[in-house]
C-alpha cells in the first residue's frame, strides 16, 4: 500500500523583512483619532475638524466616510457647530475666533504639544527671547508661535542661526517642534549654543518620545537592511524625518509610501532584507498591507526588531464628557 507523502513547505527564498517595534500610532495620534470617532458617536455627524486631525491620508479618508468634515479655517465651520482642533495644536487666536462664531470646541491637541505651548507662555512672561526650532508653515509651529508672537523667532535649521538677533543674550531659550529629527534638532541647538553661550534649554526635551523611539529603530534598520520602507504620508513631518534619518544612518535606499501599491518593484532588486516601519500617524493596517505585498514577492520571513517598549496613554479631551448639543 502506497501512502501519499505529506505536502512539503515552500522553500525559503532567503528574503526577509525586519519589522521595527515600536512603530506607527503614538499616544497623541491615538487620542486625536479616537476623539473624532467618539465625537461622531456621541453627537452625530457632521463633526468639523480644523485641518487634518493627524497627517495621514488613510486616517483622514476613513473619518470622512464616518461623517467628519475637514476644513482649513475656522471661518468655514457653520456657526453653532462642533469643531475639533487637530493633534498639532492651534494658536489662542483660533480659540477666540471659535468663540466668536459660537462653536463648541473639542481640543485634541497632543499633550506633548500643549507642554511646548505652556513653556512658550511661561518664558514669554519672563521676557525671554524664544528661539523655536521647527519648519516654517508646519501647523504645530504656527500654533506654538501664536502663543507668544512677540517673543518667538523661528529657527529652521543651523543655517538660520548666523542671522539671529536677540535683545539680551543672557535671556534666550530654545524650544522645538515635537516631530523633528533628533539629530537635526541637536545640530541646530549646538549652533545656537555657539552663537549664544548663555542659551537656556527647556526643562525637558521637546522632541516627542515616540518620534525619538521611531528614529532610533529606523537607525537600526538602516544598519541591517538594504532597503528601508517607511509607511506614512508625505505631509507627515515625523514620517518624512524617518526617511531622512535612515539615509543619514547609511541605508542604501529608503522610501516613504502611503500604501503598498506605491512600492516600486525595482526597489527590491538585489535586496535580501527589507526594513519596515511606520510614522507615528500611520495605522498598523497599512503596515499589514505592505507585509502582504512583500510576502507575495518572496519576503515572507518576518522578524521583529524591538528597540524600546511604549506604554504611554492619554485620556480623551474633557469636552467629550459634556453635552455639546
Amino acid at each position: 500500500m502506497t501512502t501519499t507523502p505529506p505536502p512539503q513547505p515552500a522553500p525559503r527564498t532567503g528574503r526577509r523583512v525586519l519589522l521595527a517595534s515600536p512603530r506607527g500610532w503614538c499616544a497623541g495620534v491615538d487620542r486625536a483619532v479616537h476623539t473624532v470617532e467618539k465625537a461622531l458617536e456621541q453627537y452625530g455627524p457632521p463633526i468639523y475638524v480644523r485641518h487634518e486631525i493627524v497627517h495621514n491620508k488613510h486616517v483622514v479618508q476613513n473619518l470622512q466616510k464616518k461623517g467628519a468634515v475637514f476644513v482649513d479655517e475656522t471661518a468655514e465651520v457653520p456657526e453653532g457647530s462642533i469643531v475639533v482642533f487637530s493633534a498639532h495644536g492651534v494658536a489662542p487666536a483660533v480659540h477666540t475666533e471659535a468663540a466668536e462664531r459660537r462653536l463648541a470646541t473639542i481640543d485634541a491637541t497632543c499633550p506633548l504639544v500643549t507642554k511646548v505651548h505652556r513653556e512658550a507662555v511661561r518664558y514669554a512672561q519672563q521676557d525671554y527671547d524664544i528661539l523655536l526650532i521647527g519648519h516654517e508653515g508646519h501647523e504645530e509651529v504656527i500654533g506654538t508661535s501664536g502663543e507668544a508672537p512677540d517673543h518667538i523667532t523661528l529657527v529652521d535649521g543651523p543655517d538660520d542661526v548666523a542671522n539671529l538677533n536677540v535683545r539680551d543674550e543672557t535671556k534666550v531659550i530654545w524650544l522645538s517642534q515635537t516631530t523633528l529629527s533628533v539629530d537635526e534638532t541637536m545640530a541646530t541647538v549646538n549652533a545656537l549654543k555657539t552663537r549664544f553661550p548663555h542659551l537656556t534649554s527647556p526643562p525637558s526635551d521637546d522632541i516627542c518620545y515616540a518620534t525619538q523611539n521611531r528614529q532610533t529603530a529606523v537607525k537600526e534598520l538602516a544598519e541591517r537592511t538594504e532597503l528601508v520602507l517607511v509607511v506614512g504620508s508625505k505631509n507627515s513631518s515625523n514620517s518624512a524625518r524617518m526617511v531622512e534619518v535612515a539615509r543619514a544612518a547609511g541605508a542604501p535606499a529608503a522610501h516613504l509610501v502611503d500604501f503598498a501599491h506605491e512600492i516600486d518593484d525595482a526597489w527590491l532588486e538585489n535586496v535580501t532584507t527589507v526594513g519596515l516601519t511606520s510614522g507615528a500617524s500611520a495605522p498598523d493596517t497599512l503596515v499589514d498591507g505592505v507585509l502582504q505585498w512583500l510576502a507575495e514577492r518572496g519576503y515572507d520571513d518576518v522578524e521583529t526588531l524591538t528597540t524600546a517598549e511604549e506604554s504611554i496613554t492619554f485620556a480623551l479631551p474633557h469636552e467629550l464628557r459634556r453635552n455639546l448639543r
